[in-house]
């Protein structure tokens, strides 16, 4: 087999449609494209982000996603409450950022975490977070605990 031996499997290639080559041809005339208007003429037609006046779609999209607005300065804290640390720590517990992903409360130290007051707490641990709440706290130093808050900055970036 040679190159010029080689072409397409039969049927799977049609031929070329010439359009406004008379009427015998089947396109002549107005070749296909009607008559008058705007895309009969050479050059014709419109942008494809026009739709004659209409609100186009991009820009209907902000709206009908209906996410709204997404803050790209929102700081992001991983929230742990305390019933989860008094259920994984023990008595006299330091408990470091390192020490929550060890036990896989949050997925890594780079994490900006607080703690929150959900449930109840009843050993006295050291709890370091960047923050924390006011019940949380309370619950803690009720306890005999400790708390510790972290430097942070924006964008998740702990300085140290």
């Amino acid at each position: 087999m040679k190159l010029h031996d080689l072409k397409p499997a039969p049927g799977s290639t049609k031929r070329r449609k010439r359009v406004g080559r008379g009427i015998a041809a089947g396109q002549g005339k107005t070749a296909g494209r009607g008559t008058k208007g705007q895309n009969s003429r050479a050059g014709g037609g419109v942008k494809p982000y026009f739709e004659g006046g209409q609100l186009p779609l991009v820009r209907k999209l902000p709206f009908v996603r209906g996410q709204g607005f997404s803050d790209p300065w929102r700081v992001k804290f991983q929230p742990v409450n305390v019933y989860e640390l008094s259920v994984l720590f023990t008595t006299g517990d330091v408990i470091t950022l390192s020490a929550l992903v060890a036990q896989g409360l949050i997925r890594n130290e780079k994490e900006l975490v607080v703690i929150l007051g959900d449930g109840e707490i009843d050993i006295p641990v050291a709890v370091q977070a960047h923050r924390i709440s006011k019940s949380a706290r309370a619950k803690i130093e009720a306890a005999g605990g400790t708390v510790e808050l972290l430097p942070w900055k924006r964008g998740g970036y702990r300085t140290r």
